[in-house]
């Protein structure tokens, strides 16, 4: 078996499926574009799926990639020796060409071959399809592996739950798998462990889906016109088993990373197993961070979908570099650590390595003080405590005041032997939305919770606001961030990385004003969203919509997604007036305005 470093094995297994008639495409966004059920793209098929589904791709029927994925729903995990937010899969596909025989000969020959891995074959094992009512047992699959000289004892039937691709009440593709693992060497855990156990001994490596199904609507699973092959291998856990090291985090990819850490801390990685899940966590987190901040549709830190999560993370690693004695303002150093380990294949690093430094700067500093006020703000509540259930509004003052997410509660308390009330900080959560009108469920109408007339106006307002600032500020990253409109004015938050001068703010509001005294129709159209794009509109969370969307538009002033209600003609806004511009969070400006009526 060949020792490889990541960089190696990333290059090595493009050059394979080149050499078998793949083209190259490149990572897709860890931001997924129109899709609302997920807020990261977790797997290589994400960004293919209308070409799963039968649109032909630019490229050809033979692609392979290398795509960048985060899945947070193991944040908790993360510190074992497995466990990643963000992690690079390697993906091979066919859209309607090859199938199951080409598809594992092509798996077999990269992993065993002395030209490519050199695996040891007899460490190989691997897990068909067993069958069910719907659809066979997967032979087909089996005999491949046999003919390509695998043990039939080193395959395995497992039930639907293991080896078959496609969510329980999903419609559409689907189809079996066949999963690879490699024996670790592990003593196994019964006599009968074998390949999909979970204890440890066999590792899985890469996994091969045939679809060749397609779900009905009725629960029928009728034969696919159009059988594709979709494959991730995990590069992670394949450089580690290559490596020989027991932990992913014992690779190369980490090596840097592990470094940096231990010099600020002063600390020996592995010294002990508690200061080892800190390092791990440590360099997990900001590796996900430096990713999600550069990456082409990057984010900042916001209580909100990617951004809050993207914010646990950073302030998660906050609070354990503090316990390994880290200075203050030392992450954008561990995520130089990180762009120096991957910047050279994924460029957009390098290129947004100012904006990843200093929104890693600007939140440790938001966080730290905050932090050290709030652990003792918990120490105290601890203390006061009558039984082992931190109430539900207790964990939520420590949310709006300190900025804790709730997990970060959760996981001071578990240290602690206590729990936290869930359903009441939710509650109260709920109530502080409903107050402030902010609430998640108002965000995502694309509409107002108020349908007066005047808070029509004011929203129609909003649109003139965003149009006078992108061409006032030259800049189309200006972006709503969010907006707060109330029947005597409205909030809008918007990307902008400094203070707007008066000056400017002068031209907006004359920008406005023009729009106002012009007395223009203002008009609604209903287009689907690549029409709506495609005519120049603008829009917020255009994910979220659904397959029509409504346009409204002020000619030669704004053009817009939206979900109204809006005013008819610009003449009844009355005058625009700006009453404060302020910060709002890292990277998002607060304007507040009214509308007067003389």
């Amino acid at each position: 078996m060949k020792s490889m470093t990541s960089k190696e094995l990333r290059q090595l297994y493009l050059d394979f499926f080149v050499s078998k008639g793949h083209s190259i495409i490149p990572s897709a966004s860890l931001i997924p574009e129109n899709d609302p059920t997920v807020l990261f793209t977790t797997a290589g098929m994400h960004p293919l799926v209308p070409y799963l589904m039968g649109e032909k791709h630019p490229e050809g029927k033979r692609l392979v990639d290398v795509q960048k994925c985060v899945r947070t729903g193991d944040i908790d995990e993360v510190g074992d020796s497995s466990h990643c937010t963000f992690f690079e899969m390697l993906g091979n596909w066919s859209l309607g060409d090859y199938f199951k025989k080409e598809s594992i000969a092509y798996s077999w020959e990269f992993l065993t071959s002395r030209d490519w891995l050199g695996i040891d074959p007899s460490l190989l094992f691997f897990t068909c399809f067993e069958g069910d009512a719907n659809a066979p047992r997967d032979t087909v699959a089996h005999d491949c592996w046999v003919s390509q000289g695998v043990d039939p004892s080193h395959i395995t039937y497992l039930p639907k739950k293991n080896n078959w691709w496609g969510p329980a009440g999903m419609t559409g593709p689907c189809g079996p798998d066949t999963e690879i693992f490699y024996d670790t060497g592990k003593a196994p855990c019964r006599p009968d462990c074998k390949a999909g156990c979970d204890c440890g001994k066999y590792l899985e490596i890469w996994n091969n889906v045939f679809m060749e199904y397609n779900k009905t609507a009725e629960g029928k699973f009728e034969p696919l016109a159009q059988k594709n092959v979709d494959t991730g291998m995990g590069l992670d856990r394949t450089v580690a088993t290559l490596q020989g090291v027991k932990s992913v985090y014992d690779t190369d990819a980490f090596s840097g990373i592990i470094a940096q850490i231990a010099g600020l801390s002063g600390k020996q990685y592995g010294g002990s197993e508690e200061i080892t899940r800190m390092f791990r966590i440590i360099a997990d987190h900001i590796r996900c961070a430096t990713f999600m901040l550069g990456d082409q549709r990057g984010i900042t830190p916001s209580n909100v979908d990617q951004g809050y999560i993207l914010r646990r993370l950073i302030r998660r690693a906050i609070r354990f570099a503090m316990q390994l004695g880290i200075p203050d303002g030392s992450l954008s150093k561990i995520s130089e650590a990180v762009i120096a380990q991957y910047g050279d294949f994924y460029r957009e690093l390098k290129e947004n390595r100012e904006k990843i430094l200093d929104e890693l700067a600007k939140e440790e500093q938001r966080f730290e003080h905050a932090l050290k006020k709030g652990i003792r703000e918990f120490e105290r509540l601890v203390s006061s405590l009558d039984g082992f259930v931190i109430d539900g509004v207790s964990a939520f003052h420590l949310y709006d005041t300190f900025g804790f997410p709730i997990e970060l509660t959760q996981e001071l308390a578990a240290e602690r032997g206590l729990k936290v009330d869930l359903p009441g900080f939710e509650g109260a959560f709920k109530a502080h939305q409903e107050l402030s009108h902010t609430g998640a469920e108002q965000r995502f109408q694309g509409g107002l919770a108020d349908h007066t007339e005047e808070t029509a106006r004011l929203h129609t307002a909003t649109h003139l606001l965003q149009a006078g600032l992108r061409k006032v500020l030259s800049s189309d990253d200006v972006a709503q961030k969010g907006s707060n409109i109330t029947a005597e004015r409205l909030r809008f938050d918007f990307s902008f990385p400094r203070k707007v001068t008066p000056e400017e703010l002068s031209e907006v509001e004359a920008f406005v004003n023009e729009a106002i005294s012009r007395d223009i129709d203002i008009t609604c159209e209903e287009m689907t969203v690549d029409e709506a794009k495609q005519s120049g509109a603008i829009g917020l969370f255009e994910s979220k919509y659904g397959s029509k969307v409504k346009v409204y538009t002020v000619p030669g002033f704004s053009k817009e997604i939206c979900g109204g209600p809006h005013a008819s003609r610009t003449g009844e806004l009355g005058r625009f007036e700006i009453k404060k511009e302020e910060a709002s969070s890292s990277g998002v400006r607060r304007i507040k305005a009214v509308l007067i009526h003389e």
